[in-house]
Protein backbone atom coordinates (compact mmCIF):
# COMPACT_ATOMS: atom_id res chain seq x y z
CA UNK A 1 0.00 0.00 0.00
CA UNK A 2 1.62 3.29 -0.82
CA UNK A 3 1.53 6.27 0.96
CA UNK A 4 -1.30 8.72 0.85
CA UNK A 5 0.94 12.61 2.00
CA UNK A 6 4.56 11.97 1.24
CA UNK A 7 5.16 15.45 1.82
CA UNK A 8 3.22 15.28 5.19
CA UNK A 9 5.82 12.42 5.79
CA UNK A 10 9.00 14.23 4.36
CA UNK A 11 7.94 17.52 7.30
CA UNK A 12 7.12 14.74 10.34
CA UNK A 13 10.58 12.99 10.14
CA UNK A 14 12.38 16.23 10.11
CA UNK A 15 10.00 17.93 13.10
CA UNK A 16 10.83 14.17 14.76
CA UNK A 17 15.03 14.20 14.30
CA UNK A 18 14.96 17.70 15.53
CA UNK A 19 13.06 16.98 18.63
CA UNK A 20 15.68 14.15 19.30
CA UNK A 21 18.40 16.32 17.82
CA UNK A 22 19.37 14.03 14.84
CA UNK A 23 22.18 15.63 13.01
CA UNK A 24 20.44 14.38 9.60
CA UNK A 25 17.08 12.25 8.42
CA UNK A 26 16.96 10.39 5.64
CA UNK A 27 13.67 10.43 3.52
CA UNK A 28 12.39 8.95 0.69
CA UNK A 29 13.31 11.19 -2.35
CA UNK A 30 11.10 12.83 -4.97
CA UNK A 31 11.40 16.22 -7.29
CA UNK A 32 9.32 17.84 -5.61
CA UNK A 33 11.06 17.07 -1.45
CA UNK A 34 14.33 17.61 -3.25
CA UNK A 35 12.83 21.20 -4.48
CA UNK A 36 11.68 21.59 -0.96
CA UNK A 37 14.86 20.91 0.91
CA UNK A 38 16.78 23.02 -1.61
CA UNK A 39 14.50 25.97 -0.49
CA UNK A 40 14.71 24.98 3.03
CA UNK A 41 18.14 25.06 2.64
CA UNK A 42 18.24 28.55 0.93
CA UNK A 43 16.28 30.30 3.93
CA UNK A 44 18.62 29.19 6.09
CA UNK A 45 16.31 26.11 8.02
CA UNK A 46 18.65 22.99 7.21
CA UNK A 47 22.82 22.43 6.57
CA UNK A 48 22.46 20.69 3.76
CA UNK A 49 20.72 17.91 1.36
CA UNK A 50 21.93 15.01 -1.23
CA UNK A 51 19.90 12.93 -3.06
CA UNK A 52 21.65 9.52 -2.82
CA UNK A 53 21.08 6.46 -6.02
CA UNK A 54 19.74 3.29 -4.61
CA UNK A 55 18.54 2.06 -7.86
CA UNK A 56 15.00 2.48 -6.48
CA UNK A 57 13.54 6.41 -6.03
CA UNK A 58 16.49 7.24 -4.25
CA UNK A 59 16.78 8.39 -0.87
CA UNK A 60 16.62 12.18 0.33
CA UNK A 61 19.30 13.16 3.10
CA UNK A 62 19.01 16.22 4.94
CA UNK A 63 21.60 17.92 7.50
CA UNK A 64 19.60 19.69 10.10
CA UNK A 65 20.95 23.07 11.53
CA UNK A 66 20.94 23.80 15.12
CA UNK A 67 21.68 27.42 17.23
CA UNK A 68 24.65 27.66 19.34
CA UNK A 69 22.78 26.46 22.44
CA UNK A 70 21.62 23.02 20.46
CA UNK A 71 18.23 24.76 19.88
CA UNK A 72 16.54 23.67 16.56
CA UNK A 73 16.58 26.23 13.90
CA UNK A 74 13.03 25.30 12.80
CA UNK A 75 10.78 26.25 15.35
CA UNK A 76 7.34 25.06 13.37
CA UNK A 77 6.70 23.33 10.15
CA UNK A 78 3.47 22.58 9.15
CA UNK A 79 1.54 21.09 6.29
CA UNK A 80 -0.72 23.38 4.77
CA UNK A 81 -1.92 22.26 1.23
CA UNK A 82 -2.93 18.37 2.07
CA UNK A 83 -4.36 15.38 -0.20
CA UNK A 84 -7.72 15.95 0.96
CA UNK A 85 -8.04 20.14 0.62
CA UNK A 86 -5.81 21.75 -1.92
CA UNK A 87 -4.80 25.01 -0.89
CA UNK A 88 -4.05 27.77 -3.82
CA UNK A 89 -3.22 31.17 -3.70
CA UNK A 90 -3.14 34.07 -6.55
CA UNK A 91 -0.46 36.39 -5.92
CA UNK A 92 -2.37 38.75 -4.84
CA UNK A 93 -3.65 37.03 -1.85
CA UNK A 94 -0.69 36.30 -0.37
CA UNK A 95 0.26 36.96 2.94
CA UNK A 96 3.75 37.00 5.25
CA UNK A 97 4.03 34.36 7.22
CA UNK A 98 4.11 34.38 10.84
CA UNK A 99 3.97 38.40 10.59
CA UNK A 100 7.39 38.02 8.10
CA UNK A 101 8.99 36.11 11.00
CA UNK A 102 8.57 32.82 9.00
CA UNK A 103 8.75 31.37 5.49
CA UNK A 104 5.74 29.81 3.01
CA UNK A 105 7.05 27.00 0.37
CA UNK A 106 4.77 27.27 -2.52
CA UNK A 107 4.58 25.06 -5.53
CA UNK A 108 4.33 27.44 -8.69
CA UNK A 109 4.31 27.13 -12.31
CA UNK A 110 8.17 28.29 -12.22
CA UNK A 111 9.01 25.79 -9.35
CA UNK A 112 9.04 25.32 -6.13
CA UNK A 113 9.96 28.85 -4.48
CA UNK A 114 9.21 31.39 -0.96
CA UNK A 115 5.94 33.06 -0.41
CA UNK A 116 8.76 36.29 -0.71
CA UNK A 117 9.51 34.95 -4.59
CA UNK A 118 5.98 34.01 -5.41
CA UNK A 119 5.28 37.69 -4.61
CA UNK A 120 8.09 39.28 -6.25
CA UNK A 121 7.24 37.66 -9.53
CA UNK A 122 3.78 37.63 -9.07
CA UNK A 123 2.81 34.24 -9.19
CA UNK A 124 0.09 31.81 -7.45
CA UNK A 125 0.63 28.24 -6.53
CA UNK A 126 -0.44 25.71 -4.22
CA UNK A 127 1.04 26.38 -0.54
CA UNK A 128 2.93 22.78 0.58
CA UNK A 129 4.13 24.15 4.18
CA UNK A 130 4.74 26.82 6.50
CA UNK A 131 8.51 27.52 8.38
CA UNK A 132 9.13 29.30 11.71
Amino acid sequence: MGMTDPMADMLTRIRNAMKMRFARVDIPASNVKVEVARVMKQEGYIKNYKVIKDGKQGILRVYLKYGPDQSPVILEIDRVSKPSRRVYMKAKDIKPVYNGQGTGIFSTSQGVMTDREARRKNLGGELVCKLL
